[in-house]
C-alpha cells in the first residue's frame, strides 16, 4: 500500500473515531447527569476516552504518511532549473 493510499485511508478513519470517541464522552457526561452508578458512568468515559484516543492515533498516521508520501513526491519530481 503507497503512502497516498495510507494517507487516504488513516486520516478519515481517524477523524471519524475522533467524532465517535467525542459523542460517547457526551454519552457519559450525561450518564453521570442522569445519576447513574459511579462505576457505569466511569467505566463509560473510560471506554470514550480510550476510542477518542485510538481516533488520533489514526490521525497522527495519516498526517505521518502525509508527510512521507509529500517527500517522496518532492524526491521524485526533476530538478528544476538543471
Amino acid at each position: 500500500m503507497t503512502h497516498k493510499k495510507k494517507w487516504l485511508v488513516f486520516a478519515p478513519s481517524g477523524l471519524m473515531v475522533i467524532g465517535l470517541g467525542t459523542c460517547l464522552v457526551q454519552w457519559a457526561s450525561a450518564m453521570k447527569e442522569n445519576g447513574a452508578p459511579t462505576a457505569q458512568w466511569v467505566g463509560a468515559g473510560t471506554l470514550a476516552l480510550g476510542v477518542f484516543n485510538a481516533g488520533v492515533s489514526l490521525f497522527g498516521r495519516g498526517v505521518a504518511e502525509n508527510v512521507l508520501y509529500q517527500i517522496r513526491e518532492k524526491d521524485a519530481a526533476p530538478a528544476e532549473g538543471n
